[in-house]
């Protein structure tokens, strides 16, 4: 059986929140550092994080290997651009779909990252989504069929526009873990989301 890729995308500017999100720290680690340990699981064969703003010093504060690094040139673009990079890094037809994971929603936990798996590998549905309160939200599981249509995909619209299209193909997992939708772009909106899950 194939394995899956995780890519933690971190390349925004982070103009909100002051600092590099994927530097900020909760519970003795980083926001990227979580979602390595949320994502370390035995499906997830391929880890890729994707930095682009202030990449160089990112990287040597978080000493993360060349490997697992995808340096995206066009993060001014968006988050889509940052999801392209990392297909983009993948071996060919080594992977049997990709766990997308934004660092801003980064309160998230290796259970739900193996529920969402589990439900990805019944072989059901192309895109598996968890939802807290009906509410959808990160990260997304997008099989492997799909990457040419993220790839082609309107930075306009983004990967949505690979969700629209395939209606009949999504399965939803509610989840008691506000996380999945907790945003943290900003320190107050941070407060206010810690100092909730507290």
């Amino acid at each position: 059986m194939k394995k899956l890729a995780a890519a933690i995308l971190a390349a925004g500017e982070s103009r909100r929140m002051g600092r590099p999100k994927a530097l900020v720290p909760f519970e003795g680690l980083t926001f990227v550092e979580h979602l390595l340990q949320a994502t370390n699981h035995p499906r997830v064969g391929i880890v890729r994080v994707v930095l682009g703003a202030n990449a160089e010093s990112i990287q040597a504060e978080l000493k993360l290997d060349q490997e697992t690094v995808v340096v995206n040139q066009d993060w001014q673009q968006g988050q889509l651009s940052s999801i392209q990079s990392a297909i983009r890094s993948l071996p060919a037809d080594e992977t049997a779909g990709l766990l997308l994971c934004p660092v801003d929603h980064p309160l998230i936990s290796s259970q739900l990252v193996s529920r969402l798996i589990a439900e990805f590998d019944s072989d059901r549905k192309l895109i598996v989504v968890p939802t807290h309160q009906g509410r959808r939200g990160h990260p997304v599981i997008f099989h492997a069929s799909l990457y040419a249509e993220l790839l082609d995909a309107s930075p306009n619209v983004g990967a949505r526009q690979v969700v629209w299209a395939h209606p009949d193909a999504i399965a939803e997992i509610e989840t008691d873990e506000s996380g999945v939708i907790l945003n943290l772009n900003d320190p107050e909106t941070m407060r206010k989301a810690l100092g909730h899950l507290g």
